[in-house]
């Protein structure tokens, strides 16, 4: 399988990443960013980093170049985990974190469907407090998760309209993601995403590998709630994949 990742600095796309170079059915990883990507150091010495592609894309919003499309070409798969986190958004205007979130994602997709191969699996990151009624008042966070919503609902859109063209699509949507080195998801913040009604964390590695697992053998569920990311990710990691 040809993956392609964004957002492949971050938390969730690095260990996408790692993940992925040790999975002997993912034949190549193209990771798209905005500097160029190396192979996470703690890989292990069951990856396979020759498979990671790395390529640098500057303007997010416009057709991609051929220079981006010659690696993006044929694709099976992408795990899209580039956005602005909740934190990070505060010291941003928001029109500059809409743009981030909604534009470069839509743009991301209809690029790739273009090129890649079919059936073509996409798999957005979200978040359980991610809200898709727009027409409901939320207590925190308003306009950062109806705005998030709003790219759920535009990708379930696009994938009805191309639906003949092999696109398919899920959404994860975790709550808190827990991984070694990063400080635990306190018991406040767990009892809030409790009330959501799903499994209020995840371990970083069996997000990962949930995704990496519904790219390779099909999409099962939309969306996939912390419940089915932990199921499927314990299922498709051995003890030596997990992150320690």
């Amino acid at each position: 399988m040809k993956l392609i990742v964004t957002g492949a600095t971050g938390l969730v796309g690095s260990e996408v990443i790692r993940l992925a170079l040790r999975h002997p059915a993912v034949t190549s990883v193209v990771a798209i960013a905005r500097k160029p990507v190396l192979a996470p150091a703690n890989a292990g010495s069951e990856s396979q980093t020759s498979k990671l592609q790395s390529v640098v894309l500057e303007s997010w919003t416009s057709p991609y170049p051929e220079t981006v499309i010659r690696y993006i070409r044929d694709a099976d798969a992408c795990i899209w985990a580039l956005a602005v986190t909740p934190s990070q958004s505060k010291d941003m205007d928001f029109s500059d974190v809409t743009t981030i979130c909604y534009e470069y994602t839509i743009s991301g997709l209809t690029n790739m469907t273009a090129h890649a191969s079919k059936p073509f699996r996409f798999i957005y990151t979200s978040g359980v407090t991610v809200e898709r009624d727009q027409e409901k008042t939320l207590p925190f966070l308003s306009e950062y998760r109806l705005m998030r919503g709003r790219v759920e609902n535009a990708i379930l859109d696009f994938a009805k309209q191309h639906h003949d063209r092999g696109v398919e699509i899920t959404i994860a949507k975790p709550g808190g993601i827990e991984s070694p080195g990063r400080e635990a998801v306190s018991a406040p913040f767990t009892t809030m995403l409790e009330t959501f009604g799903h499994t209020p964390t995840v371990h970083l590695s069996e997000l990962a590998a949930a995704m990496i697992d519904q790219c390779l053998h099909g999409i099962t569920k939309e969306p996939l709630w912390g419940e089915d990311l932990v199921e499927i990710g314990q299922r498709a990691l051995s003890t030596e994949d997990y992150l320690r």
